[in-house]
């Protein structure tokens, strides 16, 4: 067993928390508009998506950190990164279009590009530490939810 790099291990925790946390700060007056808008069913109410997603930062900080000690190869690994660092920024920037813009359509479009940029990281994760590919499923399923949501949000509000 490999011994841990705490601080390798902090800042891959680290990133993805401020990301979120910076995102949702600039989004939150946006935010409290979520609460008084038409939403689809099965909407969950306000306070989970913090939760989830602080979870979700926590769980994809850990993926990133396998990835980073992993024996892989370092263009191996530099590859999975960038898609990483692409699918983070992707996910910094659809708070802000979808609360602050308030460009549900667009969000929508832009959450399927995440999703999908997700899934290669994902593929790029299991190629390299099959434990880090794993560990990206709750994010992939939670973004599949997030699209019905943000995809439902449009249409209830367009009537």
């Amino acid at each position: 067993m490999k011994k841990v790099r705490v601080g390798t291990l902090i800042i891959a925790l680290l990133i993805p928390l401020l990301v979120g946390g910076v995102s949702a700060a600039i989004s939150m007056p946006g935010m409290a508009m979520y609460e008084t808008m038409n939403k689809p069913p099965l909407s969950p109410p306000a306070w989970l998506f913090s939760v989830a997603w602080t979870i979700l930062y926590l769980i994809m900080g850990f993926a990133s950190y396998i990835i980073l000690v992993s024996d892989a190869d370092m263009k191996t690994k530099t590859k999975a990164m960038i898609l990483y660092g692409i699918q983070l920024l992707m996910n910094f920037m659809w708070s802000i279009v979808f609360f602050v813009w308030r460009m549900y359509l667009i969000a929508f479009i832009w959450l399927m590009i995440m999703w999908c940029l997700v899934i290669f990281c994902t593929i790029r994760f299991f190629f390299i530490r099959r434990p880090a590919a794993y560990l990206l499923v709750p994010y992939v399923l939670w973004l599949t939810f997030a699209a019905y949501l943000n995809l439902g949000s449009y249409i209830v509000n367009l009537l």
